[in-house]
């Protein structure tokens, strides 16, 4: 077994691998880009070293500064974790060379299954059932618009060398092809270096089931189950689990051996994923080799909650030559697990990745790596920052039950248990995943997010009352704790609303969801208090607890916690949460609105191309330009009809969030 290794990767996996490695006796090396100097993973690690800037061409993709990092620390492997470097055959023949062991496949095995065309073929020649597709090398753009008109629409054209969901597009009709073709390609590039694309029939109705397998270097081979990962948005896995519901112990045989077929055809080792597409059909299920994954998967752990294995363990003793820990009569399926991934972005606009300061990051209770209820698997800590070089997501939380429904309320609570305050995140929108008829149905498709649209997003499950009384019952508390520290306070000062005759009202400003609203507190002369808040109006009460504020107001009563940033507060409850603006009308006095006709930069990224030039008239809804951030390409859209006054910036360069990027008149 090995001492030492170098984690060639960041963030929650870098800290995955490193967890098991200490567990194992074995010394670990982090390697950080600047960006990263502070970052989790480098902590967790014995040493660290500094591989360049942060976007990743500048660093976590210079596999010769990983490779000098892991010589000069001695170490005698290197894990690639996912993403980055882990499917770079040119990467692991380098480790070779430099005496290095790369935990992972041969770079031959890399190199076949990389290539989603030639993987293709591979699996024809071994039997395996395929969509009907185009997945040839001439790459001209009137050959492919060919291919995909005999095929038939939808199809679906993909990066041959992608993966991740990117580089990936849905063309409905033949007049739609070229356009998507150029931005599939131009995204292929970006993200991959190579923009040869494959087509396939799109599946109707799909899942999207995937087979863990694992084989050594004696020639062993098993498969570890199955996961489902249909619930996607942009092509890209929101929740995981296995095993996969409605799943015959006849199917799983049939895809589990399906997939140690693929593994065998290019002499596996290690850790590898093979991908299906599941059409569903009349009630029956039939499955299509998609890809095969030649590394660690985001969602290993779900399949790791129901065997009660450590895959990354076993990716050690693999690749430092031990036979496989089990063989396949000895594995066994325990109960079911879920994995939701939190991610820095806003579901309500169209999934638009955020970055920002991690003010709160709350977690539910939980145990880390080893089998439990809930884990949660994470590389940032409060206070750090979600920047725009890498991957949004912040967190995986994964909850165990011994029924699938167990699993589904296990997850809905760590999940209302989540606190992350800085950011726009997908917390809530996954609750309400979660709470959907479909899912909880297992109802499952790829396109379930769609179809569910409508309890999905833009879905307020904390309305005004609520949100205003938890914040007046949490600056009353405040006020009640100041004046107990103190120990004495200016009777002129108090604000208990005691008054020799009447009644005291006072009045609380408010935004809530753009619109203006005020509350009103009533002092009643035996100390009661009286709340009106938008339609509602009763009694309010409140005593601090230690998670939050145990708060009754008209005749309900709720455990709430509430976090201040700024003017925003941060109103959690059972039900859900939401974000109330408290107004201090001093602290506006004198600001007037800005002008119209901009159009700023969502996020910080680059803008990769403009869609017009400066005088052309534009419509609602036109795109105007295409940005790059987080890996994802993002277009801007005239917000209103007008005329294109200026454009301020150039393809290929970088901007900063709130950047104007062009000027626009009214028509």
């Amino acid at each position: 077994m090995f001492n030492k290794i170098l984690i060639a990767n960041r963030g929650e996996i870098a800290c995955r691998v490193a967890a098991t490695a200490r567990r194992m006796g074995i010394k670990t090396v982090a390697v950080y880009s600047d960006a990263d100097a502070n970052a989790k993973h480098v902590s967790v690690c014995d040493e660290a070293v500094h591989i360049g800037g942060s976007a990743p061409a500048e660093s976590y993709l210079r596999w010769e500064r990983i490779i000098e990092a892991a010589k000069a620390t001695g170490a005698q492997a290197i894990h690639p974790g996912y993403g980055f470097l882990s499917e770079n055959e040119a990467f692991a023949q380098a480790c070779a060379a430099a005496g290095l062991v790369f935990i992972g496949p041969p770079a031959s095995a890399i190199l076949a299954m990389g290539l989603k065309a030639e993987s293709k073929r591979l699996m024809e020649k071994a039997g395996v059932p395929l969509v009907p597709g185009y997945h040839g090398a001439d790459q001209d753009a009137k050959l492919l618009q060919h291919e995909a008109d005999r095929i038939g629409y939808p199809v679906l054209i993909k990066a041959s060398a992608g993966g991740g969901g990117k580089g990936m597009r849905v063309v409905e009709k033949s007049e739609d092809f070229a356009a998507s073709l150029a931005s599939c390609q131009r995204e292929a590039i970006n993200s991959f270096g190579d923009a040869a694309v494959l087509i396939e029939k799109y599946v109707l109705r799909p899942r999207h089931i995937e087979i863990q397998v694992f084989g050594d270097t004696q020639g062993n081979y098993v498969y570890l189950f199955e996961r489902d990962c249909s619930v996607q948005r942009r092509h890209q896995k929101v929740l995981e689990e296995a095993p996969a519901p409605g799943m015959s112990e006849a199917m799983r045989q049939q895809m589990g051996l399906a997939a140690v077929a693929a593994a065998r055809a290019v002499n596996y080792v290690g850790a590898g994923t093979v991908e299906f597409i599941v059409e569903q059909r009349e009630g029956k299920m039939s499955f299509f080799f998609m890809e095969m994954n030649t590394r660690l998967q985001v969602e290993h752990p779900v399949t790791e909650a129901i065997t009660g294995l450590d895959l990354v363990e076993w990716q050690l003793r693999v690749a430092s030559g031990e036979p496989l820990p089990l063989q396949q009569e000895q594995l066994r399926i325990h109960g079911h697990a879920i994995e939701a991934r939190i991610c820095a972005e806003n579901p309500d606009n169209h999934f638009l990745p955020a970055t920002g300061t991690l003010q709160v990051y709350g977690l539910p209770a939980c145990s880390t790596f080893e089998r439990s209820d809930v884990r949660v698997d994470s590389g940032v800590r409060e206070g750090d920052t979600i920047s725009p070089f890498y991957d949004s997501m912040v967190a995986k939380l994964i909850v165990h039950g011994e029924t699938r429904e167990q699993a589904l309320a296990r997850l809905d609570a760590a999940l209302a248990a989540t606190r992350i305050v800085g950011l726009s995140t997908n917390v809530q929108f996954l609750r309400h995943v979660v709470q959907s008829g479909s899912f909880a149905e297992a109802d499952l498709d790829t396109a379930l997010i769609v179809r569910e649209s409508a309890v999905l997003f833009k879905q307020e499950r904390v309305g005004l009352p609520w949100a205003a009384a938890s914040v007046v019952a949490h600056t009353l508390l405040q006020e009640q704790a100041g004046v107990a520290a103190s120990g004495w306070v200016d009777p002129w000062a108090r604000r208990d609303g005691w008054r020799s005759h009447g009644l005291t009202q006072r009045y609380f400003d408010f935004q809530f969801h753009g619109e203006p609203q005020t509350a009103v507190l009533t002092y009643l002369h035996d100390g009661a208090l009286q709340l009106q808040a938008g339609e509602v109006s009763g009694a309010l009460q409140m005593a601090a607890s230690p998670d939050g504020i145990d708060l009754q107001f008209a005749g309900q009563r709720q455990r709430v916690q509430v976090l201040r940033s700024g003017e925003v507060a941060h109103v959690f409850l059972p039900q859900g949460a939401t974000q109330i603006t408290v107004i201090d009308a001093l602290a506006h006095a004198g600001e007037t609105q800005t002008e119209g006709g901009r159009l700023t930069a969502p996020m910080p990224g680059k803008v990769v191309s403009f869609a017009v030039q400066a005088g052309d008239k534009v419509t609602k809804g036109q795109v105007l330009a295409v940005m790059e951030a987080m890996k994802m390409e993002h277009t801007i859209a005239a917000p209103v009809d007008g005329v294109v006054a200026e454009l301020l910036y150039a393809p290929g360069d970088q901007v900063a969030e709130g950047a104007e990027l062009l000027k626009l008149s009214a028509a």
